[in-house]
């Protein structure tokens, strides 16, 4: 199986904290639109099995018009094989969600909505600059689950230097109520070239507290636990079935294609990943050529990013299946570091391998590293 993601490269405003790719230049969706079309048809021979997940992601998908849409998922439907029970989650910020819109979805094949909640308390959306207010929220996640989709999936953002504890778990209760069956929860992270970093610097807003950050990370996975959610990866919760398929794949390591600027695509033996440029996207594609960077996978590489991954998921790592996959050098090389963290009680040995103690779950990237396969 595959998965394909389609990065949607727009938005109405810039949240303050916000790295990813994207313009607020909307006039230019019917470009986007008709080059990741034709990126489609060029990427026809990247992918050839069937295709289990289906994910717009942004950036914000939920400003593409119906024709637009339905543009984009005929054209995949057309070129590759989706597998009955394929997994289709379009991302979509609250103020964008209307009945119509949600059917036009469904119509599509729709079966799963990731929405950018962050947070239900005004000042925190005040203070991320996010284009929805709280009653927003509430009302599509309200109109979502009228129009029969149950499998949502809640973006929150904690560690914001006005988010109270109490705020924190406010938030998780109202979710609680509404049964949204998946949460991903991600830290305050301050980026270079944002306008958080910016406001930083110049002592505008005060900086991270990272102590405020690992105890709101307490603070949701406690909650998270004692509602029946399980932690299967460090920012991600989900009930029994809820998982994401789509992530998941990832750090599966599953194949993938990647469309639209910045999207990334991995094929198991190298990782390419398209110009986070607009206009270059469509003047390329026009030109019917392919606008990304390529870079063939290293073993050393490989396995990084396997132990990268692994350590932020529920079932860790395998030293056997280090040993297969990479040699009995890299098998040696992890034991050695593993026996360091047990240790230290940050690791934990599983029946199949070895995960993060609870204690350590908020550090996993820097645990992480300390496995890294250095080449001098």
């Amino acid at each position: 199986m595959a998965g394909i993601y389609i990065h949607i490269p727009f938005c109405k405003k810039a949240c303050h904290y916000c790295n990813f790719h994207f313009s607020t230049q909307t006039k230019y969706i019917d470009a986007f639109t008709n080059s990741v079309v034709k990126e489609i048809e060029l990427q026809k021979n990247y992918i050839n099995q069937p295709i289990d997940t289906l994910y717009f992601g942004g950036g914000t998908p939920s400003l593409l018009s119906e024709v637009g849409f339905n543009k984009i998922v005929d054209k995949i439907k057309a070129i590759y094989p989706l597998h009955p029970n394929v997994e289709f989650t379009v991302e979509a910020n609250p103020d964008d969600i209307t009945a119509m819109l949600v059917k036009t979805w469904k119509k599509a094949g729709v079966n799963r909505l990731s929405m950018g909640i962050q947070s239900f308390q005004p000042h925190a959306l005040e203070w991320m600059n996010r284009a929805h207010t709280a009653l927003q929220a509430h009302q599509a996640i309200q109109i979502v689950q009228a129009e029969g989709i149950d499998n949502i999936s809640a973006d929150l953002i904690y560690g914001t230097p006005h988010l109270t504890d109490e705020d924190l778990l406010a938030d998780l209760e109202i979710l609680n109520r509404y049964q949204v069956p998946h949460l991903s929860c991600y830290a305050l992270t301050v980026e270079e070239k944002t306008a958080l970093y910016k406001m930083i610097e110049t002592k505008k807003i005060a900086p991270v507290n990272a102590q405020h950050q690992a105890r709101h990370f307490e603070i949701i996975v406690d909650y998270l636990d004692g509602i029946g959610m399980e932690h299967y990866e460090i920012s991600n919760f989900s009930k029994p079935g809820f998982r994401s398929k789509h992530n998941s794949n990832y750090w599966k390591g599953v194949p993938y294609l990647g469309l639209g600027p910045s999207a990334h695509s991995y094929n198991l033996q190298s990782r390419q990943w398209n110009v986070a440029n607009n206009q270059l996207y469509f003047t390329s594609l026009e030109k019917n050529e392919l606008p990304f960077e390529l870079e063939t996978l290293s073993l050393h590489t490989k396995f990084n990013e396997y132990m990268m991954v692994s350590l932020r998921c529920q079932e860790g790592f395998s030293l056997q299946y280090i040993d297969e996959q990479f040699g009995s050098s890299f098998h040696q090389h992890s034991k050695e570091i593993a026996e360091k963290f047990i240790t230290k009680k940050l690791l934990v040995k599983t029946e199949s391998g070895y995960t993060l103690s609870k204690s350590a779950k908020f550090f996993a990237d820097g645990i992480a590293s300390d496995f890294f396969w250095i080449v001098p």
